[in-house]
């Protein structure tokens, strides 16, 4: 009760008059734990530097790549991309960009192929904690022809060899110091923490004018931007963790919209749209969204696989997207999504199954014990900790629910919330949840999952905690998987590789699947020119084209 208070003191505060019609307020349920573009992987960091900062090529919202800060896509047909052999048989590709004549950082200065190489050296240093570091590992060498169009050497021939969205650009004048001073220690001194405001740092329709951690971000116009004139003077972006200080908010005049990408769960909206439907619009945009509860591997608990397989059965996922999300979230098998066109409808689903939850439980050594919860052989309990992330009323209604699903087969489940900002910037990119943590990634079409499944990306103090395989799994099968789906470029030998990923995933389960879920946009009616993607690069990447009607 004292945190549902206190997050409405936090709104009553943050209320305030509604802005002026050429300022906009977006609500959204988490505050970057880094505004670096590189470091981390938190969703609500992309969403933010979506305004301000803008990658290469992105997927637009039509899932189709596109250029963003380059001139044309390079591609083997148009002769910008070539093929180039390499030793032992293998192929590689020569891949090359133009950068926008009138791209700048907002302090003036020309956006060059000198950011593209400090980028690079930045994303290839064994210890500057880049959270995909893989794309920078491949690129084997920049070649620069001039200012603005350079030429990435990469080390294999993938089917996605054009999409570079994970070279993400950072103004080699101002953090270049910063990095070569000590590489070791960049992710601690980034400009983007330590000078957020700094009008260098940015490149997009919008830069970052004012940063008040845990609370809001002020973005104003670039001036230097080529692009189409944003329409807005100023866009502040609150982060309301509670969702229902974020609805009470929008009602208010606090904030003028709830972002999709990190706003209400599906059902708050749904009932948001029955009430207040006249006043605003709603938007539930089917996403690649994945709901998940990432396992642990390194507990002994967990490490058994018929304890992962009976957790999974023990739940019934149907009825939780019945009755919290009207049947509109679509449960999970594995990772692919039914939208993605390599999804394996075919494979068979892991259906609710208490019974054979308990015998698999009886197998691994769990025997019923007192007060109904299991116990080995030691008279050491089936109790599992689970971490999520602190306010979102949907998480913490399903991660109630699963335990008491739990409880049924045995299986207790401990619930603890964090701060989004403490528990991406810190328990899970350092593998500190003791068994399970439950949030969602957030993924671009055929999303080659080397990054959470390859056991080169399990992140350690070695590698500074880079790498997104929370799970700790390493499974030679999966990792070859991985390895042949990037460089197979026929499509359907291709599908046939992603169903074998698929398979492998629901038999190891390295995570348990939920749902996938349906992005929730509240918009005031006369706000146009917002486009849901449904993917991991946000409808903000396309912000000057936002105005009121």
């Amino acid at each position: 009760m004292r945190r549902y208070l206190t997050a409405l003191a936090l709104s009553a505060a943050l209320a305030g008059p509604a802005l002026a019609k050429d300022e906009l307020a977006i609500g959204i349920t988490q505050f970057p734990a880094t505004l670096n573009p590189s470091i981390e992987s938190m969703l609500a960091k992309t969403y933010v530097l979506a305004f301000a900062h803008r990658p290469i090529t992105a997927y637009d919202a039509a899932w189709q790549l596109t250029c963003l800060l380059c001139e044309r896509l390079p591609t083997i047909e148009n002769g910008l991309a070539r093929v180039e052999p390499l030793e032992g048989g293998k192929k590689g590709i020569a891949a090359t960009y133009t950068l926008r004549a009138d791209a700048r950082w907002a302090d003036g200065t020309p956006v060059t192929t000198d950011d593209v190489v400090f980028s690079w050296k930045v994303g290839r240093h064994p210890q500057s904690g880049v959270a995909a570091a893989e794309l920078f590992r491949r690129i084997t060498r920049v070649e620069v022809r001039d200012a603005r169009t350079f030429t990435l050497h990469v080390d294999k021939l993938t089917f996605d060899y054009n999409a570079v969205n994970d070279l993400r650009l950072l103004p080699a004048h101002i953090e270049r110091p910063r990095f070569e001073s000590a590489p070791a220690e960049y992710r601690n001194r980034t400009a983007y923490d330590q000078d957020s405001t700094n009008p260098g740092l940015y490149n997009g329709p919008y830069r970052i004018t004012a940063v008040v951690q845990g609370s809001h971000v002020v973005l104003e116009p670039n001036a230097h931007w080529g692009g189409v004139r944003p329409a807005f003077k100023r866009i502040v972006i609150k982060a309301i963790e509670n969702t229902a200080s974020l609805e009470a908010n929008l009602l208010s005049g606090g904030i003028d919209m709830i972002a999709g990408e990190l706003g209400l769960p599906l059902e708050q909206a749904l009932a948001f749209e029955k009430r207040h439907g006249t006043r605003f619009t709603v938007i539930a945009k089917p996403s690649l969204t994945y709901e998940h509860l990432d396992l642990n591997l390194s507990s002994p608990i967990l490490s058994e696989p018929k304890v992962r397989r009976a957790l999974l059965l023990g739940l019934d996922r149907e009825t939780i997207s019945r009755q919290l999300f009207e049947g509109r979230q679509t449960v999970a098998e594995s990772l692919v999504p039914p939208l993605d066109w390599v999804f394996a409808a075919d494979l068979p689903k892991a259906a609710f199954d208490p019974v054979r939850a308990g015998q698999l439980l009886d197998e691994a050594g769990w025997k019923p014990g007192p007060g109904g919860i299991r116990a080995n052989d030691r008279g050491e309990r089936l109790s599992l900790e689970l971490v999520t992330t602190a306010g979102n009323r949907s998480r913490e209604l399903v991660a109630q629910v699963m335990q008491a699903q739990w409880k049924k087969i045995g299986v207790e489940l401990r619930l603890k919330t964090e701060p989004p900002r403490v528990m991406f910037g810190d328990t899970v990119t350092r593998r500190k949840f003791p068994h399970m943590a439950l949030f969602a990634w957030y993924s671009a079409p055929e999303n080659v999952p080397r990054s959470t499944l390859h056991s080169s990306m399990v992140p350690n103090a070695a590698n500074n905690w880079s790498g997104q395989n929370y799970t700790g799994y390493a499974s030679p099968a999966m990792d070859r998987l991985i390895d042949s789906v990037e460089v197979e470029l026929d499509k359907d030998r291709r599908k046939a590789i992603w169903r074998d990923i698929q398979a492998l995933y629901a038999a190891d389960l390295p995570a348990l699947p939920l749902f996938f879920k349906s992005d929730s946009f509240i918009l005031p009616k006369a706000l146009k020119g917002v486009q849901p993607t449904g993917h991991q690069d946000p409808s903000p990447y396309w912000a000057e084209h936002w105005r009121w009607e």
